[in-house]
C-alpha cells in the first residue's frame, strides 16, 4: 500500500533561486522605468521653466524698452520747454535765463518804472507842506529832516501795498494747468520780481537815493542800472557781499563821488565783482524757479494757490531785508558808521 501511495503522489520541484533571481529582474526594470520616467518628466519640467524664464525675460526686456521709451520723450519734452521758456525770458539773447533777463522784462512792465519825484510827493503831501516837499524832492527825506519812525511807516506800507499786489496776481497766473502753464510760469516769475523791482524803487528813493535811470534808450537798458538793481536784488535775498555793496554805494553818492566814477564801480571797478557774484547766484535760482516750476506747477487750481501763498510768504521778507539796509546808510541815518568793507569799495572808486 506504501509504494502505490509514494508512486501516485506528484513530485513538485521549485527552483526558488529562479523565482528570486526574476524578482530581481523585474525590480531593476522597475527603478530603471522610474528613472527614465523621473528624467523625462525632469526634463520637461527644465523645459519649461526655462520657457517660462524666457518669457519673463522678455516681457521684462519689453517693459525696459518702454520705459526707456517713455524717459526719452520725457526728455524730449523737458529739452522742447525749456527751449520755449528761453524764448520768452531770454531778453539778452545770451541764450540762458538771469537775473539781467528778469531785470529787462521787469522794468518793461506797465506800472514796474518808479518815478521818483511823482512818488516821494505822493507819500509827503498828506503830511508836509509843499517847500518841505521840494526839499525832499531836491535832496532826500533824511536832509529835510523827516522822522525816521514816518520813513520806516511809508516803507512799511509800501512793501504791504506791493506784498498785496503781487500775491494777488501770482495766484490768479498760476491757476491754469497743462500747456497753459507754458505762458504763465515766465509771466508768474516775471511779475514777482518786477514788483519786487518797484517796491525796491520807492524804498531806494524814501532812504535817499537819487533817481535811477530806468528809461529804455535804445531798447537797452544802462548797465549802471541793471547793476544797481542786482546790487538791490542781491540784498533782498541776503547774497554775500550785496548789502555791503549798497551801503557803500549810499557813503559814495552822500559824499559826492562823481557819477561817471560810480558808473566805472558799477561795471568794471569795486562792486562789479559783487554784482557777478550775484548774478551767479541768481542764474542758478532762475533755472530752479523756472523749469521746477513748471513740474509742480502742472496741476490745476493748486498750483494756483500754492503760488500765491508762496509768493505772499517770501516777498516780504526780502522787501524787509532791503529796507533795514538801506536804513542805516550814509543817506538815510547821518550816525551811520560805515564797515571796513564800505570804506575799501569806495577807496577803490577813487584809486
Amino acid at each position: 500500500m506504501s509504494e502505490e501511495k509514494t508512486k501516485r503522489t506528484p513530485i513538485i520541484s521549485v527552483d526558488v533561486k529562479s523565482i528570486k533571481d526574476k524578482a530581481t529582474e523585474v525590480k531593476d526594470k522597475a527603478v530603471q522605468a522610474g528613472a527614465s520616467i523621473g528624467e523625462k518628466a525632469g526634463a520637461a519640467l527644465a523645459e519649461g521653466k526655462e520657457t517660462a524664464i524666457s518669457k519673463v525675460q522678455e516681457d521684462a526686456g519689453a517693459i525696459k524698452n518702454g520705459v526707456m521709451h517713455k524717459k526719452e520723450q520725457i526728455q524730449e519734452g523737458a529739452i522742447e520747454v525749456k527751449e520755449k521758456v528761453i524764448s520768452v525770458v531770454d531778453a539778452n539773447g545770451n541764450g540762458e535765463i538771469d537775473i539781467e533777463d528778469i531785470i529787462i522784462v521787469g522794468l518793461r512792465t506797465p506800472g514796474v518804472r518808479v518815478n521818483r519825484e511823482a512818488f516821494l510827493r505822493a507819500e509827503f503831501k498828506k503830511h508836509y507842506p509843499t517847500e518841505v516837499i521840494d526839499v525832499i524832492v531836491e535832496h532826500n527825506p533824511a536832509y529835510a529832516n523827516i522822522p525816521s519812525d514816518t520813513i520806516d511807516k511809508l516803507a512799511d506800507d509800501v512793501i504791504k501795498y506791493e506784498r498785496n499786489y503781487v500775491s494777488g496776481i501770482s495766484a490768479v497766473l498760476g491757476a491754469p494747468g497743462g500747456a497753459a502753464m507754458l505762458a504763465t510760469i515766465p509771466t508768474d516769475i516775471v511779475q514777482y520780481y518786477a514788483y519786487m523791482l518797484r517796491a525796491a524803487q520807492k524804498l531806494m528813493y524814501l532812504y535817499g537815493f537819487p533817481e535811477i535811470e530806468v528809461k529804455e534808450g535804445e531798447q537797452v537798458f544802462d548797465s549802471e542800472t541793471i547793476n544797481t538793481l542786482i546790487v538791490c536784488l542781491g540784498t533782498m535775498y541776503g547774497v554775500a557781499g550785496a548789502s555791503n555793496a549798497l551801503k557803500a554805494m549810499a557813503k559814495a553818492l552822500g559824499e559826492g563821488v562823481q557819477k561817471q566814477l560810480m558808473k566805472k564801480a558799477l561795471t568794471k571797478g569795486t562792486i562789479y565783482p559783487i554784482v557777478k557774484e550775484v548774478s551767479k547766484w541768481f542764474g542758478v535760482k532762475m533755472t530752479k524757479e523756472v523749469f521746477t516750476g513748471f513740474f509742480k506747477k502742472a496741476i490745476p487750481v493748486a498750483g494756483g494757490v500754492v503760488g500765491g501763498g508762496i509768493t505772499f510768504a517770501t516777498f516780504k521778507p526780502c522787501c524787509v531785508r532791503l529796507k533795514n539796509t538801506l536804513k542805516d546808510t550814509f543817506l538815510s541815518n547821518p550816525g551811520h558808521i560805515p564797515s571796513e568793507e564800505e570804506i575799501e569799495i569806495v577807496e577803490g572808486m577813487n584809486a
